[in-house]
């Protein structure tokens, strides 16, 4: 049986830049703002006049978001009645 080869492969192998300088980086620094994830959502263009910024569509699905928690706190009265 022979024995696996010791010789780097192609992966294996440092491809690291020399202009690349991480000497002052911190390792980890941002790992829990990454652990705590993103929502990126793009807005169609047709509704960008009315939500130009995150702020605005914040507002507004926070304004929705209570429709749908009263609607939903009415449907399960009437469910139960």
């Amino acid at each position: 049986m022979k024995k696996p080869s010791r010789r780097k492969s192609a992966a294996d192998r440092d491809t690291l830049r020399r202009e690349y300088d991480f000497s002052g980086a911190v390792r980890g620094v941002t790992a829990a703002r990454y652990a705590q994830g993103t929502n990126v959502v793009v807005i169609d263009p047709e509704v960008l006049d009315v939500f130009p910024d995150g702020p605005s569509v914040n507002e507004a699905l926070r304004a929705l978001a209570q429709v749908i928690r009263h609607r939903r706190r009415a449907g399960r009265r009437r469910q139960s009645a």
